[in-house]
C-alpha cells in the first residue's frame, strides 16, 4: 500500500484509502498531491472508517466521489455536447461557460486520451455519418456538422477512419461511452440495438478487445451515447445498488462457436453463485477442455453482463480476472450479500494462482 500510494497507482483506487496524520486529510492512492513521510501515513479499508477516525476528504482527489465520475465543473459542457453533438465549439464559447480552454484540454487528455476539440470533432463526424446513412447528402451533412468545406470534411473523415463518406456510411457504427461505477469507470460500446463491449477502463487488454471487435464487426467506433447505452448505464446503477439481478440488454458477441458456447454458459450461472473452470467445462460436455474454457473466459469482452467473475478455482479461491482480483472479490460479495459494497477485502493470494492446474492467461 505504501508503494501504491507513493507511486500514485490508480489501480488501487477503491481498494484502500490513505490518511495523512499531519494534515488530517484522507486520499485515494492515486492522489497527485505532495506526499508526506511514510511514518505519517495510515490506511483505511473504507472511506467511512477514515471519516469516523477524524480525517476529512481531500479536495484534490475527492475520495468520496464515485470512482470515474465527472467533476461538477465539466458536467455542463458534457451535457451541452450531448444536446448538440454537431456543434462546432470555439474557445470563446468555453469561456462563456466559465471554463478555460486549457483546463478543459487537460481534463480530456487525462480522462479520454484526446483534446476536447478532437472529441468534439469525433462527435460531429459520427453525427454526420449518421445523417448520410439516413439519406442526407454528403455536402449537407458536412456543412451542418460545422465543416467549412466538403474537402475539409472528407479529409477529417479519412484521417479518423481511413474511409470516404460513402464507405463510412455503409459501415456499421459502434458508439462508445464511459460509465462511472463504484468499482471504477467502464467503457461501454453498442451498435444501434445491442451491447457489444463493457470493460473496466484500466484493463490492460481493452485496446486489444476493441481491435478484435473492429475486426469481427468491421465497424467504426464513435464517441457518444444512445438509447441502448443509456439503458445499460441505468441498469448497471441498479445492479450495484442490489436492485437488479438480470440485465435486459441484447448482446452482440462475435467469436468462434466454442467461445460462444462458453459465453452462453457463463450467462446461465445464477446470480450469487460461483462454479469452477472444471465445472464449466463439464457443463459444456467437454471435461478435458478446461484450459480452452479459461481462455474463452478471458476473451469475454462484456464484463458483468456475461458474468465471468463467477468462475473461481476448484478450491474456491479467486483466480484470473482482467479487471483485478479485488474487483472480482467485490462483485462476488455484492451478489452474495456477504459485505456492503463499500467494504473492501484485500486479496492476499498471488494473481497467478493455478486452480484446476490451469493458468487463466487473461482474465
Amino acid at each position: 500500500m505504501i508503494a501504491a500510494f507513493f507511486s500514485c497507482d490508480a489501480a488501487y483506487n477503491g481498494v484502500f484509502y490513505t490518511g495523512v496524520k499531519t494534515t488530517g486529510i484522507f486520499c485515494l492512492p492515486s492522489c497527485p498531491a505532495r506526499k508526506p513521510k511514510p511514518e505519517n501515513v495510515t490506511f483505511f479499508a473504507r472511506a467511512k472508517d477514515a471519516l469516523f477516525s477524524g480525517f476529512r476528504p481531500c479536495k484534490r482527489c475527492k475520495p468520496l466521489a464515485q470512482p470515474g465520475s465527472h467533476p461538477e465543473w465539466i458536467v455542463p459542457l458534457l451535457d451541452a455536447v450531448d444536446e448538440d453533438p454537431l456543434k462546432r465549439w470555439r474557445d470563446e464559447e468555453l469561456r462563456v461557460l466559465g471554463l478555460t480552454p486549457e483546463r478543459v484540454r487537460r481534463w480530456f487528455r487525462k480522462e479520454l486520451g484526446m483534446t476536447f476539440h478532437a472529441y468534439s470533432r469525433a462527435r460531429r463526424l459520427g453525427g454526420a455519418i449518421g445523417q448520410i446513412r439516413n439519406g442526407d447528402s454528403v455536402a449537407g451533412a458536412a456543412y451542418e456538422a460545422g465543416f467549412e468545406s466538403l474537402s475539409g470534411f472528407n479529409e477529417a473523415l479519412r484521417q479518423a477512419t481511413g474511409l470516404s463518406p460513402r464507405q463510412a456510411a455503409a459501415t456499421r457504427s459502434v458508439t462508445l461511452t464511459r460509465i462511472p461505477t463504484p468499482l471504477g469507470p467502464m467503457i461501454a460500446g453498442a451498435t444501434d440495438e445491442k451491447v457489444c463491449l463493457l470493460e473496466f477502463a484500466d484493463r490492460r487488454m481493452l485496446p486489444t478487445q476493441i481491435r478484435r471487435l473492429h475486426q469481427r464487426l468491421n465497424c467504426l467506433f464513435v464517441p457518444g451515447t444512445s438509447t441502448v447505452l443509456d439503458r445499460l448505464r441505468s441498469e448497471l446503477g441498479e445492479y450495484f445498488d442490489r436492485e437488479r439481478r438480470v440485465f435486459s440488454a441484447e448482446l452482440e458477441t462475435p467469436g468462434t462457436p466454442f467461445q460462444q458456447s462458453v459465453w452462453n454458459a457463463l450467462r446461465e450461472i445464477p446470480y450469487g453463485s460461483t462454479i469452477s473452470y472444471g465445472e464449466l467445462a463439464d457443463r459444456l460436455g467437454n471435461p478435458d477442455a478446461v484450459r480452452a474454457v479459461a481462455r474463452a473466459n478471458g476473451d469475454n469482452r462484456i464484463a458483468i453482463l456475461i458474468p465471468c467473475h463467477r468462475v473461481v478455482g476448484k478450491d474456491g479461491r479467486l483466480t484470473g480476472y482482467g479487471g483485478g482480483l479485488w474487483r472480482k472479490r467485490r462483485l462476488i460479495d455484492l451478489e452474495t450479500g456477504v459485505l456492503p459494497l463499500d467494504t473492501v477485502l484485500i486479496e492476499t493470494e498471488e494473481y497467478d494462482h493455478e486452480p484446476d492446474g490451469v493458468v487463466d492467461p487473461v482474465r
